[in-house]
């Protein structure tokens, strides 16, 4: 065997040598290597493009290297066992293959560091491909043990691999989403997700408690997004696609069994909500909480104390724990006293502008379903929307108004809201108490929805049709809230803007025959002709003398007395009233327009015994 050289490769350093006038071919040199083992000094020249600072080159190297040693794993030509050291090695009583094979797997460690330190390079690509090149490792290892252990729990799983690149991806420094994204492939495969989930449980503990529970944004969102990136099996048929192919006792691994991945699961997300959280990792974490966690725990119910206070801070935190309050409540037979006191208190004015306002209206209308509900409890949040009502946009008031009318319509015991005989001794003043926050003590059933009987003068026409439904008897069928719940502001108006419109105006019921004769001579028997004209098409504004004619006292009761001018053109009939006029120019405001065979005329009519000056 070639001895080794005396070289610093487990230090990760760039070596400071100039840049070489030749390159090395890495691929015959891995050839090289892997034909004899005389050339096993060779690696060494891989290693040095390992750690130089050209991009192209790291990568070429990193190929070389996964092709090198998962050829010698699968050769079984590295060392198995604990591993003596190098000087060790070296003096001690082995064969030449067994040297070989030593010095190969303190080659194959030294390698193992050196990609490590890159998954933390600057460059991406990098990264990225040092860690295809560490996966591809620990499937090899998998295959190929390279420890002789008690394998009862883990099987030959390369957890210590596993668990050196999660430290890595877990870092507190440099935010690691690409990086995390990528790594969400190689989730897929079972045994893999199981031991990531077990590393990332004991690297938490490890860092926070270090920490002592401090917020640490960096490092928890990276923890987050490789949380939020496991999708878990529903069934344990699906466990299928496993990295390591047991060939013994397969049935009997954890990593196997769904129940275990359950819970394996559950510790980690504990592990992580059970520390102090960014604000924004609140509401991240409660958005995906209801679908994506609690379905795969084993025991939902531990959640409970994470919830509670989640909806204790009020805002839109509170809004996005109502979800998991949800389910823990109907399918677990959650216990949560002064829910409905707690829910009262959320509908604010803000409530309407979040960007859950959908989900909290969705949740709330579930909520408030019950016919068992006490009236006084579904009258006091009857009244507070009403109340808030009066500021709310329009897209909120669509949602709004029905949700009141189906309270009532489940509670026929509410309709004295909205109709409340009125007596002498009744005092004028609304009784309810809008501060109040408990709504057994807000005098909502000794109120009316007189906010409603306003919203009938409202500016929006969908909004005022909507409000006069409740001077009717309202019908059984309730309305269906969920079709209004996303509507934007800007679909009221592309649905305003589309509806169809008449251009044509028509001002006569017959055609007309000629100027100021129609089929009802309706201008001839209140106008009379004062001046008219051609214009001239000219820079200047054309001077329209003014001529004093008779005034015919049968005028139309909806004209104004005043001077009106008539005008057509291009087959064009407008009828303008003058609202100023000097020596140059009038201005005009139209009244109405139609079409007239006649052409660039002028005509002005008189219908006031204005004298002309």
């Amino acid at each position: 065997m070639a001895p080794a050289r005396k070289r610093n490769v487990s230090s990760g350093k760039s070596t400071e040598q100039g840049v070489k006038t030749a390159k090395i071919d890495l691929n015959s040199t891995v050839e090289r290597i892997l034909e004899s083992r005389k050339h096993a000094n060779d690696v060494f020249d891989i290693f040095e493009f390992l750690q130089s600072e050209k991009e192209k080159e790291v990568i070429s190297a990193v190929n070389a290297c996964s092709k090198l040693f998962c050829t010698l794993l699968e050769r079984k030509e590295l060392f198995v066992g604990k591993l003596p050291g190098e000087e060790e090695a070296l003096s001690g009583e082995h064969s030449a293959e067994e040297k070989y094979w030593m010095f190969m797997r303190h080659r194959y460690n030294s390698c193992v560091e050196m990609l490590l330190e890159h998954v933390s390079h600057e460059l991406h690509d990098v990264k990225e491909c040092a860690l295809c090149c560490l996966i591809k490792f620990a499937t090899a290892e998998g295959q190929h043990p390279l420890e002789h252990l008690d394998w009862s729990e883990h099987y030959s799983f390369p957890r210590e691999m596993i668990q050196a690149v999660v430290d890595k991806l877990l870092s507190k420094t440099t935010d690691n989403a690409l990086l995390i994204s990528r790594f969400q492939e190689f989730l897929e495969m079972e045994d893999l997700r199981y031991y990531v989930m077990s590393s990332v449980r004991d690297h938490i503990s490890k860092v926070m408690d270090k920490n002592k529970g401090a917020v640490l944004p960096v490092y928890q969102n990276n923890v987050f997004l490789l949380l939020s990136n496991i999708n878990m099996p529903r069934k344990e048929s699906e466990l299928t696609n496993f990295m390591v192919k047991q060939e013994a006792k397969h049935e009997d691994w954890k990593a196997a069994k769904l129940n275990e991945h359950k819970r394996a699961f559950e510790r980690m997300w504990l592990g992580f909500l059970k520390y102090k959280l960014p604000g924004s990792m609140y509401k991240k974490v409660l958005v995906i909480l209801h679908d994506s966690i609690l379905p795969y725990m084993s025991k939902p119910t531990l959640m409970i104390d994470f919830l509670t206070a989640a909806y204790d801070v009020g805002g839109a935190i509170s809004l996005l724990a109502l979800n998991g309050l949800f389910v823990l409540i109907h399918q677990h037979n959650l216990d949560y006293p002064d829910f409905y006191k707690k829910l009262y208190n959320l509908l604010e004015p803000s409530v309407f502008h979040v960007k859950y306002r959908a989900r909290f209206f969705h949740l709330t209308n579930i909520f408030l379903s019950s016919s068992h509900l006490p009236v006084y409890l579904v009258a006091a949040f009857a009244k507070r929307l009403a109340r808030l009502a009066l500021t709310a946009p329009p897209t909120a008031l669509l949602i709004v108004l029905p949700f009141i009318y189906n309270l009532i319509r489940r509670h026929p015991s509410c309709r004295v809201l909205i109709h409340r005989p009125s007596t002498e001794d009744e005092p004028l003043e609304d009784s309810y108490l809008m501060d109040e926050e408990d709504p057994a003590q807000c005098c909502a059933l000794e109120s009316s929805l007189w906010e409603i009987k306003m919203l009938q003068k409202h500016y929006h026409p969908d909004v005022a049709k909507a409000a006069t439904l409740i001077n009717t008897p309202l019908p059984q069928q309730e309305d269906d809230i969920d079709e209004v719940l996303e509507t934007t502001a800007f679909e009221l108006m592309e649905r305003d803007l589309k509806h169809s419109q008449n251009k044509n105006v028509p001002l006569e019921f017959e055609t007309a025959t000629q100027l100021l004769k129609g089929g009802g001579d309706v201008l001839g028997q209140h106008f009379c002709l004062a001046f008219s004209t051609k214009t001239k098409k000219t820079k200047q504004n054309t001077r329209i003398p003014f001529l004093c004619v008779s005034y015919l006292q049968s005028v139309v009761d909806c004209i104004q007395k005043g001077f009106y001018v008539l005008e057509i053109r291009n087959g064009s009939f407008m009828f303008y009233k003058i609202s100023f006029c000097s020596q140059f120019s009038i201005t005009t405001s139209v009244l109405h327009q139609s079409k007239i065979l006649k052409s660039d005329i002028w005509i002005l009519l008189r219908c006031s015994s204005i004298r002309v000056r």
